[in-house]
């Protein structure tokens, strides 16, 4: 991997990788499109490090006050109760999922799902179910002419379960096209919660995912020959700067607009990506790692 693959890589990263339209997908169309080798999962796995600690850092004082009311309320019965405490089961509970899957699934993961075919239908299907849940969200906020406006739920009304469906949500991710933020996100949308509410526990919720994936391919790199380590770096250093300034607007923008720009352009993607596999303009295979 050259530099400025690397350069135009982690730009990618950083911009998609907290927006509903899969920052894997995007990854592997690049390259696809430029002629270059598949990044790899290892490669996005420790990208994703750099986005991860642009949440660890946006997300700071969200996280410094779970953390110490969860680990103060493994002693201290009346802590239990505390809502940030019980935000810190939740996040655990909803990383179980993914975690599971991403073990079992790791060869899938890493092969047959890195299919073109399957990326463009999963942006496709991913992006339809996202426009779906974005509609289902306005149309309770505004109301309707015979009825007001639903109160939906903010992190408040967080349960074991629906932590599960948003663990279960995130798992899909590990399919590239689906996006963790897209199908988290709508999941909670579907489930009644506030945009804002369930784009904030999507980010709270990938943080033990991402940092356990990246850490595990990391491992695994250090034991490899394939890994080009200034660029991967360099790459999760652009991620991790252009990461932090995407996800300060995207919480500006999911509390007053729609998702439907994203779910256009998905289609319109996923679409393109379709017909130039079918005339054989790309190979469903194109720029697969060799390493």
């Amino acid at each position: 991997m050259s530099w400025f693959e690397s350069l135009i890589l982690g730009l990618v990263q950083g911009l998609t990788e907290f927006l509903p339209v899969s920052s894997s997908a995007h990854l592997r169309l690049t390259a696809a499109f430029s002629g270059w080798e598949d990044p790899g999962a290892a490669f996005t796995a420790i990208t994703q490090i750099g986005t991860e600690a642009a949440v660890l850092i946006y997300f700071r004082k969200d996280i410094g006050r779970i953390i110490s009311a969860w680990t103060r309320s493994l002693a201290n019965k009346e802590m239990r109760s505390d809502h940030d405490a019980q935000m810190g089961w939740l996040v655990i509970v909803g990383s179980i999922p993914i975690g599971v899957l991403g073990v079992t699934l790791k060869d899938q993961i890493e092969g047959p799902f890195r299919d073109l075919r399957i990326t463009a239908t999963m942006l496709i299907v991913v992006g339809v179910i996202i426009g779906i849940a974005d509609r289902l969200a306005a149309r309770d906020e505004s109301g309707g002419r015979h009825r007001a406006a639903k109160q939906r739920k903010t992190l408040e009304d967080l349960s074991v379960k629906d932590g599960l469906i948003y663990g279960l949500c995130q798992a899909c991710a590990l399919i590239p096209g689906v996006s963790r933020s897209g199908a988290t996100i709508s999941g909670g949308l579907f489930m009644g919660y506030q945009r804002e509410s369930a784009a904030r526990y999507s980010f709270l919720l990938a943080i033990p995912a991402v940092l356990a994936s990246g850490l595990f391919e990391l491992k695994d790199a250090m034991e490899s020959d394939h890994v080009s380590w200034g660029p991967t770096i360099f790459a999760t250093v652009i991620a991790f700067a252009v990461g932090y300034a995407v996800i300060a607007w995207f919480m500006k923008f999911i509390s007053t607009k729609s998702f439907m720009p994203f779910v256009y352009y998905r289609i319109a993607l996923g679409v393109l990506v379709i017909v130039l596999v079918s005339v054989g303009a790309l190979s469903p295979h194109a720029a697969e790692s060799t390493g």
